[in-house]
């Protein structure tokens, strides 16, 4: 009576319910169960997909589409799908990894130190750059720097990003991947 099959000629069923499953089939569960979920946005592109993010003892256990989402109710691209290998590859970097001038090999950073570096070099190109007045008119602009963002931020935070960039250091080479 182990086998499914004899349960279904012996009972007569169709091979459809209980009597088509293995022992090990009635008693598996999902691997999120007991997980907590936490809402996101697909890191890929700038349609803004709902994600579930199933997480258990502060262990990443699965990633799946919202269905609570108006934009992609549930569904996920082949990207967007597959978001759980972006963070748990076995291959995936997870230090900075600087590269000299000049350099031929790569060396890794304390993240502070890299964030510093950068907060330097932009502050550096900004003073060296910024232009107050042209042919007597207020200009108060760089063109030495640039942004492109991203598309998994939302409205809001892109237009304070913006905000930033053109009143606080005075850039005007902006763009965004998620151009609305």
């Amino acid at each position: 009576m182990r086998w499914p099959v004899l349960r279904q000629i012996l009972h007569g069923l169709d091979g459809t319910g209980a009597e088509a499953m293995s022992h090990r089939t009635q008693t598996l569960r999902p691997k999120n169960e007991g997980a907590e979920v936490a809402r996101s946005v697909c890191p890929y592109c700038a349609v803004g997909c709902g994600q579930l993010v199933f997480h258990k003892h502060g262990k990443l256990v699965s990633i799946e589409g919202d269905p609570e989402s108006p934009i992609s109710r549930g569904r996920l691209c082949p990207k967007g799908a597959d978001s759980f290998e972006l963070l748990t590859h076995s291959k995936r970097i997870t230090k900075v990894k600087y590269r000299r001038p000049f350099a031929k090999e790569w060396e890794e950073l304390d993240l502070d130190k890299a964030m510093n570096m950068i907060a330097d070099r932009l502050w550096e190109s900004r003073e060296r750059t910024f232009v107050e007045t042209q042919d007597g008119q207020s200009l108060m602009q760089t063109k030495s720097i640039a942004h492109l963002g991203g598309a998994t931020l939302d409205n809001e935070e892109n237009y304070l990003i913006k905000k930033l960039f053109t009143a606080g250091l005075g850039m005007v080479c902006i763009s965004n991947q998620a151009r609305i």
